[in-house]
């Protein structure tokens, strides 16, 4: 083989080599532009947003520290969210507070966790707060429920009890099970 041959050879096997690793790069950088599911679409600070429902009046209200949205799962995370909750009547009556709080778009369902407050916004409600550590609310049906324990705060009694039903559209509620309490009559 001619030196003219073997040089020949050498461009073509450099200009493939380099090829190569120009293809490999841009594979690397393609992926890397994929959607991550644990990242999110989204990010906002200081949130604060009203939801309506379809006959145009407001469902609820929310407003956070910190929200991350996820569209692979139709999942909203928020950090000390507070959710004001307006049952059919379109008139805010509950507050809701935690340091966690998880909305699920597809299924309206919102999960709260850790310091679960809810209170009252009529100081004229029988019953002024619940706690908890964990409460689910079901933004369509206006239902709340939980299995942890509750704590409750009325005008004139405390009750505790484990679990919790609550349909704030017909103001019922309900303890589920090892139900105590306390009544201080004036």
């Amino acid at each position: 083989m001619s030196r003219t041959t073997l040089a020949i050879l050498a461009f073509f096997g450099a200009a493939l080599i380099l090829y190569w690793q120009v293809q490999v790069k841009r594979s690397q950088m393609e992926a890397s532009k994929l959607p991550d599911p644990a990242r999110p679409e989204f990010i906002a600070n200081d949130l604060r947003s009203t939801e309506f429902n379809e006959q145009g009046l407001v469902q609820s209200r929310v407003s956070a520290k910190h929200m991350e949205h996820f569209q692979q799962t139709n999942e909203t995370l928020f950090t000390e969210p507070v959710y004001l909750v307006y049952p059919e009547n379109g008139e805010a009556e509950w507050q809701l507070t935690a340091d966690l709080g998880k909305l699920n778009k597809e299924t309206g369902k919102v999960v709260l966790q850790n310091n679960v407050i809810i209170d009252a916004i009529n100081i004229n409600e029988p019953v002024q707060s619940l706690t908890t550590t964990m409460l689910a609310l079901d933004l369509n049906t206006m239902i709340m429920t939980s299995d942890r324990q509750i704590y409750v705060t009325g005008q004139d009694f405390n009750i505790q009890g484990l679990g919790l039903y609550a349909d704030l559209n017909a103001e019922e509620l309900e303890l589920l099970s090892q139900v105590e309490g306390t009544y201080e009559a004036k």
